[in-house]
Order: C-alpha cells, then sequence, then structure tokens
C-alpha cells in the first residue's frame, strides 16, 4: 500500500479503497462482519488491517460522496472513524480472555498513543483499537502460579509498561530489545526499536544457553513482532501452556486472542 503524504491523501485513499471493494464485491456486505475469516484474505493481499478494511467500506457506505464530508478537507482520518463512522463492536475488550492458566504469556497492548497523521513525525494513526492505560490496568491475565511475561511496549511507554506489570504481579527481570535494522519514525529520534519487558511470577523453567538482550530482525506489517523473538522465546521457556495477547497472527504450539486473531 502507498505512503500516503498529507493527511487528506489518507482520507481519500481509504474511501477510494473503500469504494473499490463494494464495487468489486455484489456481496460486500460480507466483508462488513470484522474480525471473520473471509475478511482476513482481503486485508492481507491489500496490506491493510482488517479494521481498516472495515471503517473503509464503512466510509465510502456513509459519504457515497467525499465532498460532503463534514470539515471537509480538514478531517483526519482518526477524527473520521471515532466522530463520524459508526464503531465496531469488538473496539474494546468484548472477548473474553481464555480460562485457565498459561505458563509463557506474550502480551502486545494496545497502547493509548491516541495521536492522529503527521507527516514530520507519525505517518498513520494506530490501524487498531487502543485501549486506556486503566483498561489494560483492569485486565485479568490468565497467567499460572510459575509463569514468564514478556510485555511488548516503546520508548512512550516503558514506565507505564513497568507499572502494568507491578499491578499484574509479575517480578520485572530485563529488557529485551528489538533492533529493526532500518531507521523509522520520531519528533526527537528516528527510532528502529521496540522493547519487551521480561517478568516473572513464582518460579517458571528456564533454558538459558547463549540467549542475548537483542534481536536483530527486519520489521515486517505494522506491529507485527520477528518470528526470531517467538523462536527465542520457546528454547528460553520449555513450558506446556503458552498464550499471545493481541496478537497479529496464530503461531503454532501458542493460543491467541485479541481481535485481529
Amino acid at each position: 500500500m502507498a505512503i500516503f503524504t498529507s493527511r487528506w491523501a489518507l482520507v481519500e485513499g481509504y474511501w477510494k479503497l473503500g469504494k473499490r471493494i463494494i464495487a468489486e464485491n455484489d456481496n460486500f456486505e460480507r466483508y462488513k462482519i470484522y474480525g471473520k475469516k473471509i475478511v482476513q484474505g482481503v486485508a492481507e493481499s491489500l496490506r491493510v488491517s482488517e479494521r481498516t478494511l472495515w471503517y473503509a467500506i464503512r466510509f465510502a457506505e456513509t459519504y457515497p460522496d467525499i465532498q460532503k464530508l463534514p470539515e471537509g478537507k480538514n478531517i483526519t482520518w482518526n477524527k473520521l472513524i471515532t466522530k463520524y463512522l459508526p464503531a465496531q463492536k469488538e473496539n474494546k475488550l468484548e472477548i473474553p480472555l481464555p480460562e485457565g492458566s498459561y505458563e509463557v504469556i506474550v502480551i502486545d497492548p494496545p497502547w493509548p498513543y491516541g495521536t492522529e497523521y503527521d507527516k514530520d513525525a507519525r505517518r498513520v494513526a494506530s490501524p487498531y483499537p487502543e485501549l486506556s492505560l486503566e483498561e489494560l490496568a483492569r485486565m485479568k491475565l490468565p497467567s499460572a502460579d510459575n509463569c514468564v511475561l514478556w510485555l511488548w511496549t516503546t520508548h512512550k511507554f516503558i514506565w507505564d509498561a513497568k507499572r502494568l506489570m507491578d499491578l499484574w504481579g509479575f517480578e520485572y527481570k530485563l529488557i529485551l530489545v528489538w533492533n529493526k535494522g532500518k531507521m523509522g519514525m520520531g519528533r526527537w529520534l528516528r527510532c528502529q526499536t521496540e522493547f519487551a519487558l521480561l517478568g516473572i511470577k513464582g518460579q517458571p523453567k528456564w533454558n538459558l544457553t547463549n540467549e542475548r538482550d537483542i534481536i536483530t530482525s527486519a520489521r515486517q506489517e505494522h506491529s507485527t513482532k520477528p518470528d526470531a523473538f517467538y523462536e527465542m522465546v520457546k528454547k528460553l521457556c520449555p513450558a506446556k501452556s503458552r498464550i499471545d495477547i493481541f496478537a497479529r497472527k496464530k503461531r503454532q504450539g501458542c493460543d491467541s486472542y485479541g481481535n485481529e486473531i
């Protein structure tokens, strides 16, 4: 998908995407069912998230004439979908967390950036529904008595991630750095790293050989974590039960939770 160079180009681009889906599919009603398998293949082929595809279709339906948009060309995509389009039912934690307990938990929270498109610092708004820090703090992780937690975050929310880890009852150990190899966006410095805080509860099994506190792996689609990370977790944590919370895709030998699964 092309990189948009202005706020209006982003809005207009998603409107055209919605119009295209409607025009090319007589039975386009099926694409409105967010989270269903039928959407996944279309979203992947267009290199957008399922949520973005859902909103693009709603956008084209609600405003068949883009010239009649409220606020005209001054509107942003984030403001459009939050104020002028019907909300998705799955925008919050309506899907209950799995029952039972897990010895390894990987979680990539939808941190509340609350940002809109900015060509100088942030090219797109978050392409998934965000949760507030209060909502994240209320989550009850399905952790076993002996459990390893990998909590993904970015520079902006490192301290919040540590506080969440404490609230969830885990003892902080260290930070794993993911070096994406290429420079990204940023207002103060151009960023190319993300971080996973490692915490434990009880006395989980641990099998350290020569694994380090840094992984270098090229970034993939937005927010997808590298395969090398999951491979390392399997080696370090010889657990019987694992879960990936707010996962972007399913992985063998690991339960998955999230509205993109």
